[in-house]
């Protein structure tokens, strides 16, 4: 009996003192009850962080050549040179003054711009993609500004989808390279991070990843518009230097084990005439379409392979291997002369080639140039021509239109040659391909005609792309007024003016016995085995 006097005593007490605080908690303004709130919520993010941020384990970094350098003695290269920095301050100052934090900038509106691939979150996307640009050109103070903001605001804990692929090359990418070139630590801190939001996208039934994941659940999903819900081949094999790279900083072979099991998935499975199609079931592990392209879709898939074994400093014999046997696919079956004597790649669609080649595929130019050395059977020399053929094409496709700037996509079908016909590949985004392959060509051959290609894109992006608040898009590159998109793509500061600075840079900027460049051209080192065992790293 007691015992339950006590009880009710005690329940009776707790009650009114329940009461006492709800009075309390009435008595306060709704600002003071949400800074409670707002107190409480902190302290479990600061738990949490706790929680998370292991310290990283001292790694030695890589043994860094030519990261500020390039200066060219002849005063007409140093003039364009200075053109090129002066276009990215141009870019960068309109995006600090209209768009800083959102991920891109709308030059005209002049406002912030944001896509579906980075969710609906403002990520600072081109903070973070142009800082490794911003670095090398010596543009420290704003290089500063950025590292400022992504330490103060970069924060991926937050309720949004975002694209995988575009994540790691353009975040993880950006945020290696930044974290090489200046040896800041929040750089790293930060990539590891977001490679962590980016691990349960791995949980499928094959381990091949999910397009996109929801940064705060954890949950992933694919495209609605590929095949069948099917994963995308540039997609999840686009993730190897960014992961390695990361398991090389962390000690932890989590990433590194993740790209290697889609690699030996990939390796088991049947290709149709040796070629890899562009959609893969993530469920089932079987392809969807087969569709082939070494333009979007498939791109970056064959360059992540001979990349990979670059990075490797040429000891990943199974991914040179994996490329070899894919470029003699691609050779046989995709690749075409046209009538008037153009060297193009088409697209396998459901069973035929259809001869229609995109800005996208124009990288592969420089990706067989790049290539050639270390390729089987003494042919080098003939990658080596087939890149400046690749070359030659993609500049043709800029060269015969009005504004000297190249289109989406362009046909080779009866008298039309590099051209596009429909109006909705008439466009041009400020894209990079062409400009990466004349970069790569005039490091391989020093052909000046590569400087003059440059030298004319440049031009025509100062000419038809600049506005008084940023670059632009264009609608229509065949016509004399075209109208503009009104979109800064992040991808320009990151490549486009990186590959023009570093055309008219002489060669010890960068080299490319020390630098390999992932998609979003951002360098990453070269991991020389001396460096990898040095760390005592198990993920090696």
């Amino acid at each position: 009996r007691e015992e339950e006097e006590r009880l009710r005593n005690k329940i009776r007490a707790d009650h009114e003192k329940a009461l006492e605080e709800a009075k309390e908690k009435l008595k306060k303004s709704r600002d003071e009850i949400q800074a409670e709130i707002q107190t409480e919520k902190n302290k479990v993010v600061q738990e949490l962080k706790k929680k998370d941020s292991k310290p990283l384990p001292p790694v030695p970094l890589p043994n860094l050549i030519g990261i500020n350098s390039g200066e060219p003695a002849d005063p007409d290269i140093r003039e364009k040179r200075n053109k090129i920095k002066e276009m990215m301050k141009h870019a960068w100052d309109n995006y600090r003054q209209y768009g800083w934090g959102h991920n891109e900038l709308k030059p005209i509106a002049r406002k912030g711009h944001s896509t579906n691939i980075f969710g609906n979150s403002q990520m600072g996307a081109t903070i973070v993609d142009a800082l490794d640009t911003l670095y090398i050109m010596g543009l420290h103070d704003e290089f500063r500004e950025g590292q400022e903001w992504i330490d103060k605001n970069l924060d991926f804990s937050v309720n949004s989808e975002v694209s995988v692929f575009e994540v790691n090359i353009r975040f993880i990418g950006g945020l290696l390279a930044a974290y090489y070139l200046s040896g800041q630590e929040v750089f790293k801190i930060k990539a590891v991070q977001l490679a962590g939001k980016l691990l349960p996208a791995f949980n499928t039934p094959t381990g091949i990843p999910w397009a996109m994941v929801n940064l705060k659940s954890g949950v992933g999903r694919n495209w609605g518009w590929a095949s069948a819900g099917s994963s995308i081949l540039a997609e999840f094999g686009t993730l190897h230097m960014e992961f390695v790279h990361l398991s090389y900083l962390t000690g932890d072979p989590v990433y590194y084990n993740k790209v290697m099991h889609i690699r030996k998935l990939l390796q088991k499975m049947d290709r149709p005439n040796g070629l890899y199609p562009n959609y893969l079931n993530p469920r089932t592990g079987r392809w969807g379409q087969h569709h082939t392209s070494v333009g979007g879709l498939g791109d970056s898939f064959y360059e992540y392979l001979l990349k990979a074994w670059l990075m490797s400093d040429k000891t990943d014999t199974e991914a040179r291997k994996m490329y070899d046997d894919a470029i003699e696919a691609i050779e046989k079956h995709l690749i075409r002369k046209s009538n008037g004597g153009l060297t193009f790649i088409g697209e396998w669609k459901n069973g035929h080639l259809e001869r229609k080649m995109g800005h996208l595929t124009c990288f592969a130019g420089g990706m067989f140039a790049l290539g050639a050395d270390g390729s089987r059977d003494d042919k080098a020399g003939h990658y080596l021509q087939l890149g400046a053929e690749i070359a030659h094409t993609c500049h043709e496709s800029y060269d015969r239109t009005t504004l000297k700037l190249g289109p989406e996509a362009f046909k080779f079908d009866g008298g039309v040659e590099a051209v596009a016909v429909r109006q909705n590949e008439k466009y041009y985004i400020l894209r990079p391909e062409v400009i990466e392959t004349y970069w790569y060509m005039w490091r391989f051959t020093h052909d000046p005609k590569y400087r003059q290609w440059g030298w004319e894109a440049t031009q025509a992006i100062d000419k038809y792309c600049r506005v008084s608040g940023g670059f632009s898009g264009v609608k229509d590159v065949y016509s004399s007024s075209p109208t503009y998109d009104d979109v800064q793509q992040s991808f320009f500061l990151a490549e486009t003016l990186k590959y023009l600075y570093l055309l008219f840079s002489n060669d010890d900027l960068l080299p490319l016995d020390n630098w390999v460049f992932n998609t979003e051209a951002h360098p990453l080192p070269v991991l020389h085995l001396a460096n990898t065992t040095l760390s005592g790293n198990p993920a090696y």
